[in-house]
């Protein structure tokens, strides 16, 4: 099946799960990672039951902290 993965089209075998995905994929750092699929942020407890469909729109997130408020 065709999904769009980070705005690319990736083809993946099946239905596969989120936690799946993520390996398949090889996404860095998949513990500090959130994912969205079709613009719904999906918790990190729900990975292993979240199916991927064909045509979905996933998005793999990354919160980044710090910098420094100019005084």
């Amino acid at each position: 099946m065709i999904i769009t993965a980070n705005g690319k089209q990736a083809e993946i075998s099946g239905q596969i799960s989120v936690s799946r995905l993520l390996e398949e994929v090889k996404v860095e750092m998949p513990e500090y990672v959130s994912v969205q699929v079709n613009d719904e942020i999906i918790s990190r407890a729900d990975f292993d039951t979240t199916l991927i469909k064909e045509g979905s729109v996933v998005e793999f997130l990354y919160y980044m902290g710090g910098g420094v408020y100019p005084c």
